[in-house]
């Protein structure tokens, strides 16, 4: 495995200095592209007879198990560093708005995506059953806070638009990885649970999650609290998030809702109270350093796994049709809501824009698709997750500046 981390390092930094260098894209959108190309152009060097990078490239992820790498360790570090800084006060304010957004919107845009899909992809050609096109919902639903945050923040958002989009992005990945668990096993063993059976195991993943983080970032303020040393307490908040988000694997509860949670915590609680300046200082750059080192890489083998997707012409139609039920989702689950209820979210009135073209499709998508069952159901599904994720980072993520300034231009006269 050190072989492989170390390579995908290199292609990393690599692809970094290029974009910081000469392309000077957004460092994630960059990197994505940047990895893509490399892809695109070895695959079109093996078409001509000179295949041996390419094969190299692929064996390298075939030993990547991309869904483990990151829902079992990128992803506990990624959640807890983007709580990290999210205003705990502001957050209280919009809290049921937030979860509004994260919990219904998310199931709404789930069912919306399940049923559209359902009925559009037979006309071209590729029908899946209800349960697949339910279980592509779950999975496709839960939005990315990392890319769009720095880009709205440059743009010139509000804070409370800023807040209710990472709030609401950091909560429905839990949610959204709860569903999609609770859907698979239903397509899986053929056989619905029932309504109790189905709140039960909700209420244990999801109540477990938030409980268990709340227990954690209590317990990570205790012993930070506790002492003045900056390398122990740097350490003590790593050991902390990898440890607990083991732990909540151990549980059967959700860990990405317990890394929010204690995030949330320790970010606010801990950062004022139990650390002193100098520790402040570098558990921040030691958090920011850590996130966006991760979200490099992450990035990266997005733009690689490309070559493990079905480029054939039906499932490129299959992906068009899942970007657009996507984005259609996306504006009636999220921001229809938003502009219908002004007085109830109390969000400006250009927010609906940002929030439905905002809402980006990350790494998560891709490790619960690559997580299903090897067949033809699979590789359509990971054909059309593919085709959102790229089309949302690098279409929506380019224009996210745009969208926001537009919608806020009248604010601002």
């Amino acid at each position: 495995m050190f072989d492989i981390a170390v390579a995908c390092l290199v292609v990393t930094a690599l692809a970094a200095w290029l974009n910081v260098r000469f392309i000077r894209l957004p460092n994630t959108i960059g990197v994505m592209a940047i990895a893509m190309v490399l892809s695109l152009s070895l695959l079109g060097a093996h078409r001509l007879g000179f295949g041996a990078w390419y094969a190299y490239e692929r064996r390298l992820l075939a030993e990547i198990d991309f869904s483990d790498v990151l829902m079992q360790g990128m992803l506990s570090v990624l959640l807890f560093a983007g709580a990290l800084h999210v205003d705990m006060s502001l957050l209280r304010r919009y809290r049921w708005q937030v979860g509004t957004l994260a919990v219904a919107g998310t199931l709404l845009s789930t069912a919306i995506v399940g049923l559209g899909l359902y009925l559009l992809l037979p006309v071209v050609g590729l029908p899946l059953s209800l349960g697949y096109c339910l279980v592509f919902g779950a999975l496709i639903s839960p939005t990315d806070p990392i890319a769009v945050m720095g880009i709205l923040r440059s743009a010139g958002a509000p804070d409370n638009v800023g807040l209710v989009v990472s709030g609401e992005s950091l909560f429905n990945d839990g949610v959204g990885v709860v569903v999609f668990t609770l859907l698979l096993g239903v397509v899986v063993h053929q056989q619905a649970p029932s309504a109790a059976d189905a709140l039960h195991l909700l209420a244990w993943e999801a109540g477990g999650g938030l409980l268990l983080g709340a227990v954690l970032g209590g317990a990570m303020f205790a012993l930070l609290r506790s002492v003045d040393h900056y390398k122990v307490e740097v350490l003590l908040t790593l050991a902390g998030v990898l440890g607990g988000y083991e732990l909540a694997q151990r549980l059967h509860v959700s860990g990405p809702l317990a890394m929010v949670v204690a995030g949330l915590l320790v970010g606010h609680h801990g950062r004022k109270l139990a650390m002193s300046d100098t520790t402040r200082h570098h558990v921040d750059l030691f958090w920011e350093l850590l996130d966006e080192i991760l979200n490099a890489v992450l990035f990266v083998l997005l733009g690689l796994e490309i070559v493990l997707v079905d480029l054939d012409q039906p499932y490129l139609l299959a992906g068009l049709v899942a970007v657009l039920v996507a984005l259609g989702a996306r504006l009636l689950a999220v921001g229809l809501p938003v502009k219908l209820l002004p007085g109830w979210f109390r969000l400006p009135g250009g927010a609906w824009k940002v929030l439905t073209w905002g809402g980006l499709r990350g790494g998560i998508s891709v490790a619960l698709v690559l997580a299903l069952p090897a067949g033809e159901s699979r590789d359509l599904l990971l054909a059309m997750t593919y085709a959102v994720v790229v089309f949302s980072i690098l279409v929506q993520g380019l224009t996210i500046q745009g969208v926001t300034a537009r919608a806020f231009a009248a604010d601002k006269r």
